[in-house]
């Protein structure tokens, strides 16, 4: 995994305010820990960060007055509502160290006719080195018929990487295809448990269909 560098500027303002001041500036508070140092609070660039926090366990170099250091990104806080980041917390790893990692699961392949493919567990977590932190775990459902279950135990990891997550974790499940038949008779097996009755419409002389119309009077004879 390629590195992003930041270049950070320490923070000696705290609290909500000087937090929206930072992000009016276009850039995002953060705070760096690990390895038993002192927390240090930065501010990062934004447009930078966002960019780089898009890849899931992207490892950046933050550079602080000229100093680099490796981290990674332990909590990323975003605005419910705007495509904005209010706040980061970095932990500091170094090179060789093993890192604990949620990486997500990647589903490649076709399984057999009129099956579903369900991802049950989207990341698994693995054990694996700072600098070397996969992008994702594929799983292949080539031809897989319904009934197949791979679980975390099943999967092939990436080399270096040491699965962390139960192995018996259900990752990817592999049932077959339920026809609109038995979708309706489901539906309808439900709604008579639950008590539930359909009025038929009702018909009119001039609504049912092929109905008779009514015979015109015959013309009074003359006297």
């Amino acid at each position: 995994m390629s590195d992003n560098k930041l270049v950070a500027e320490k923070r000696t303002q705290f609290g909500k305010g000087a937090a929206r001041k930072i992000r009016r500036d276009h850039k995002i508070p953060a705070v760096m820990y690990g390895h038993g140092a002192e927390p240090v609070h930065i501010t990062l660039p934004g447009h930078d960060t966002m960019m780089a926090l898009k890849v899931a366990n992207a490892l950046l170099t933050i550079v602080i007055d000229g100093d680099e250091q490796m981290a990674l990104a332990k909590d990323v806080q975003r605005d419910p509502i705007k495509p904005v980041i209010e706040h980061v917390d970095l932990v500091v790893v170094r090179r060789g160290e093993k890192v604990t990692v949620d990486v997500p699961v990647h589903v490649e392949g076709e399984a057999a006719p009129e099956t579903v493919v369900t991802i049950d567990a989207q990341t698994v977590q693995l054990e694996v080195e700072a600098t070397h932190i996969p992008e994702n775990v594929v799983v292949s459902v080539e031809g897989l018929e319904a009934g197949t279950q791979i679980k975390a135990a099943d999967l092939e990891l990436p080399a270096g990487s040491t699965l962390v997550l139960d192995g018996e974790t259900l990752v990817v499940n592999v049932t077959a295809q339920i026809s609109q038949e038995a979708l309706d008779a489901e539906l309808a097996e439900a709604e008579e448990e639950a008590g539930i009755e359909h009025e038929e419409p009702t018909e009119t002389a001039e609504t049912a269909e092929g109905a008779e119309a009514p015979a015109a009077e015959a013309p009074a004879e003359e006297a």
